[in-house]
């Protein structure tokens, strides 16, 4: 008799990669209605943020709406109706979690594994990046899942250390998680922020790095070498992690690492083109993907419906 292999993997390792697929099938949904997309992003990030929504991170149940309202205007004291999007990673409390996305335009991957979590209707992609809307192609402070405006990259890391050592301060126990792209690793703010982070011993700080090689310009190392990576943010006072960023075991391992009063980074090498091979053919390009043809169109379209629908559906 063959031997039951999913009996004897852990529920939630099956929930993680269920929910990785359904974010790429989504975000190449979303690309191929909309003549483009940040689909490579999807591909890389699927993982680390199905395993930290679904397994590591410690949040209450969102209280944001399932299908997000219009935009209100920036909050202030004159206006009340203003929110902002953290409502969909749960209320605030001592001892639960807060995360932060650094990167801007994962906005849609974000808005997917917001959905795969239960925490965003599928509908409400269907405001995405319209006029007076908040599913924002860039996400912005008011966006689904984003707590503030990121502005230029690697802003948000200084702003999540800044919560950090607010929460450290008044002894709450929650932890501070911050997504990273591994190109802000070129922002000297990213430097600083670490520096200042190790300074303050702020051991409730977390960061995982998508490492997945590519920025806007091509690769990163043609760009702005960062390697020896892990080194490099021991030596501003970090506990440094490297790992396999499609390991979701590997992900949330990572994440009981003994800190020693020190933030925590974890740099998941990951693979742009991962779930979505034909990506490959537009290497080292792989920032965003708009069709150049109709014949390349129906080339995606053809094997998100021959291999990617099929398989989410195994």
């Amino acid at each position: 008799m063959a031997h039951d292999r999913s009996s004897t993997r852990p529920a939630w390792l099956e929930a993680v990669e269920k929910s990785a697929a359904g974010i790429r099938l989504r975000v190449m949904e979303h690309t191929l209605l909309n003549n483009g997309g940040y689909l490579s992003q999807a591909c890389s990030a699927a993982e680390i943020l199905s395993t930290l929504y679904l397994r590591t991170m410690k949040l209450g149940p969102s209280v944001g709406p399932l299908v997000p309202p219009p935009f209100p205007g920036v909050p202030s004291a004159s206006n009340p109706e203003g929110f902002t999007g953290e409502s969909y990673n749960g209320a605030h409390g001592a001892d639960l979690d807060r995360f932060y996305l650094s990167p801007a335009h994962y906005a849609l991957v974000l808005y997917a594994a917001l959905i795969e979590a239960g925490r965003l209707a599928p509908e409400g992609l269907g405001q995405f990046n319209k006029d007076g809307g908040t599913v924002e192609m860039i996400g912005a402070e008011h966006s689904p899942g984003f707590a503030m405006m990121g502005g230029s990259l690697a802003q948000t890391l200084s702003q999540a250390a800044g919560i950090a050592l607010a929460r450290k301060r008044r002894g709450e126990t929650g932890r501070v998680w911050v997504f990273l792209s591994d190109g802000e690793c070129q922002e000297g703010q990213t430097w600083e922020a670490i520096q200042a982070a190790s300074h303050y011993g702020l051991d409730n700080l977390a960061v995982y790095i998508d490492a997945n090689g590519q920025q806007c310009d091509g690769k990163v190392e043609t760009v702005m070498a960062l390697e020896p990576l892990a080194r490099r943010f021991e030596a501003f006072g970090a506990r440094a992690l490297d790992i396999s960023g499609h390991d979701p075991e590997a992900i949330d391992a990572a994440s009981a690492a003994k800190a020693d009063g020190k933030p925590l980074v974890v740099i998941c090498r990951t693979d742009p083109c991962r779930g979505v091979p034909i990506l490959e053919d537009r290497a080292p390009k792989l920032h965003y993907l708009r069709f150049v043809s109709e014949a390349e169109r129906a080339g995606y379209r053809s094997y998100f419906e021959t291999t990617m629908v099929p398989a989410a559906k195994e």
